[in-house]
C-alpha cells in the first residue's frame, strides 16, 4: 500500500470514534485532510467541528460542515489528528504543518485524542523528526539560544526566504538532531522558556488511541 492509501484507511478507520450528534475536533496535516474527507460522508450525523488552523477550518467549509470557534464549545468527546512521530507510550511529535499550538488547545477540551498515523510514524525515541517551537517573533533569536543548550540544532522555519508565520503570528524553530529520551520533562523544560508559546511535544497529554495503517491493515494501539 502505498503512503496516501494508508493514511485513507486510518481516516476511514477514525469515523468509528466520531459521536452522531455532537462536535469533533480536527487536526491539520495530509492525514486530518483524508479524515475531513471522511468526515463530510457523515456530516448530517454530526453538529459540526472546531478546526485547529485556518486552513483545517477552510477545508471543513469546503466540505459543508459547519466550524465551530473552540469559545462556544464547553467539551469534545473527541479530537482526531495525525502526528509526525509516535511512541509506543503515545508520546507525540506534533507540528510540521506549524499547527502545533491550536491543536494543542483544541486536544485539551477534548475527552479521548484519536491519533491517526501510518506505520512510519511509530518510534521508539522521539526526535528525528525536527522538534518544532511557536515562539513570540521578537523572543526568536533568544529561544533559540536556549533551546541549542539541550543539544542539536535550532533553526528558524523559513518559508519563501522568510520566517514563516504561523495563524498564531508567531515564528517556528525547528529543533534538529534530537534523541528525546524523556519527553514529558522536555515538555515541561521547553515550555517554562520565557518567549515559547508551546513546544510541539504531546507527552504529558498524549494520544489515548493510535490507529495505525501497517501492510497488514490497521492497528489499534491504546495507551
Amino acid at each position: 500500500m502505498t503512503q496516501d492509501e494508508l493514511k485513507q484507511a486510518v481516516a476511514q478507520a477514525a469515523i468509528h470514534y466520531v459521536v452522531e450528534g455532537e462536535i469533533v475536533g480536527v487536526g491539520t496535516g495530509s492525514t486530518a485532510n483524508f479524515f475531513i474527507d471522511e468526515l463530510a460522508k457523515i456530516k448530517h450525523k454530526i453538529k459540526g467541528a472546531v478546526a485547529s488552523s485556518e486552513a483545517t477550518a477552510e477545508r471543513l467549509r469546503g466540505h459543508g460542515i459547519a466550524v465551530f470557534d473552540l469559545n462556544e464549545v464547553e467539551v469534545m468527546s473527541v479530537y482526531i489528528d495525525g502526528a509526525d512521530e509516535i511512541t509506543p507510550q503515545g508520546a507525540m511529535i506534533k507540528g510540521g504543518g506549524a499547527a502545533l499550538t491550536r491543536e494543542k488547545i483544541v486536544a485539551s477540551v477534548a475527552k479521548q485524542f484519536i491519533c491517526i498515523a501510518d506505520g512510519s510514524k511509530l518510534v521508539n525515541f522521539l526526535g528525528r523528526f525536527p522538534l518544532p517551537v511557536e515562539v513570540i517573533p521578537m523572543a526568536q533569536a533568544v529561544v533559540a539560544r536556549k533551546l541549542n543548550t539541550f543539544g542539536g540544532e535550532a533553526r528558524l522555519r523559513l518559508k519563501d526566504g522568510a520566517p514563516l508565520l504561523t495563524d498564531n503570528g508567531n515564528y517556528i524553530i525547528d529543533m534538529h538532531g534530537l534523541q528525546i529520551e524523556d519527553p514529558i520533562a522536555l515538555e515541561a523544560e521547553i515550555n517554562n522558556i520565557v518567549g515559547v508559546v508551546t513546544v510541539g511535544l504531546f507527552a504529558k497529554q498524549g494520544a489515548d488511541v493510535c490507529l495505525l495503517g501497517t501492510a497488514e491493515g490497521v492497528k489499534t494501539l491504546t495507551f
